[in-house]
């Protein structure tokens, strides 16, 4: 065999063996695999886990929020993980992008990848309860996603098994919607049937991760950690931004702790079905995220609490017109202001 064409087997030979030990992890190459390593040697960290960049960035600007010199973020799968202190406690900030998927998917890397002990997840939200006010940041105790459905066919109602119930796919134990009770009504005064009939509100199957695999269990509402909310009743008495220039909401905004916050991936702005989730689910805090964030921390058994502004009455109605436009930075930066008093309070 001549030289060249020994060289030339070599040369291949070499990139074959990097190819093969740059995939030795699948799709986690030994560079970041190195770096996740020498990062969870530092830990365990806090997670904090935000929808949006808006909401995102307040936490950036704040003195209160160190980046790492060494390693200031890692890229992973389309995310990006911020490292540093906040309130002098370690932790890894990812930005999730709206809605349930998107919030699932980014806080299981989030929890699968690095060395977490607890998990904060904070955001702006829609406000179901007209007590409250914009600019309030609520904390719920329970969190449920009400965006897995079961469409019961025309004709059948509450006494009749949905489709599957049998086998144990779904339940009517949760409640129901029925359309009809919101048809304009006609001109003699009564409503008419509605094709759209019923749906029936169906709660998620969980695989904890100490559970038997492939074995689901069912979860609806979900708790945050009571050691977590159990800290949150210190914030109740925060001082809180109320103007946005010189426009000023009617009352000081304030901290809550509240019952319970509802998730979907759908934008809640229609007033009967935000007096509906009020009313049915005695919700507060409406968003695209937070119930995500909680079944996966419940699964993998992780605390985790959610801290929640309220930006705008969903479907509008309050004293405040175009009040998400106006105020929707001050929800926001309430929130944060929220985050940083919490894991004060949790550091000490």
């Amino acid at each position: 065999m001549g030289s060249h064409l020994r060289m030339e087997l070599m040369v291949f030979l070499v990139l074959v063996f990097l190819g093969i030990s740059s995939i030795a992890y699948g799709a986690v190459s030994h560079t970041t695999m190195r770096k996740i390593d020498r990062l969870n040697k530092k830990g365990p960290y806090l997670g904090i886990v935000v929808p949006n960049f808006f909401e995102l960035s307040p936490l950036l600007q704040s003195t209160s929020f160190v980046a790492d010199q060494k390693l200031p973020y890692l890229d992973f799968s389309g995310r990006r993980f911020r490292i540093g202190r906040l309130e002098d406690e370690s932790v890894i900030i990812v930005m999730t992008g709206l809605s349930m998927l998107n919030a699932g998917i980014s806080t299981q890397l989030l929890l699968s990848l690095f060395k977490v002990k607890g998990v904060v997840h904070y955001g702006v939200a829609g406000n179901a309860d007209p007590q409250l006010q914009i600019g309030d940041v609520t904390i719920p105790q329970f969190w449920a996603h009400t965006g897995l459905w079961n469409w019961q066919r025309f004709g059948d109602g509450p006494g009749n098994d949905l489709s599957l119930e049998s086998f144990g796919d779904y339940t009517r134990k949760v409640g129901h919607i029925k359309f009809s009770d919101f048809n304009n009504k006609t001109r003699n005064g009564k409503s008419v049937p509605n094709l759209l009939n019923n749906v029936w509100y169906q709660p998620e199957e969980v695989f904890p991760v100490h559970g038997t695999p492939e074995v689901r269990q069912h979860a609806f509402w979900v708790p945050v950690n009571p050691k977590f909310f159990a800290v949150a009743k210190d914030l109740e008495d925060l001082k809180l931004g109320g103007c946005v220039n010189t426009t000023c909401l009617p009352r000081a905004p304030i901290v809550v702790r509240v019952k319970r916050g509802i998730s979907a991936s759908v934008f809640v702005d229609n007033r009967a079905y935000r007096e509906f989730l009020n009313s049915k689910f005695n919700a507060t805090s409406i968003d695209m995220e937070s119930a995500a964030v909680a079944l996966v921390c419940h699964q993998q058994k992780k605390p985790f609490i959610v801290i929640r502004a309220l930006s705008d009455l969903a479907g509008g109605g309050s004293s405040v017109s175009n009040e998400a436009n106006i105020f929707a930075s001050l929800a926001a930066q309430n929130a944060v202001d929220v985050v940083l008093r919490f894991i004060s309070l949790l550091s000490s």
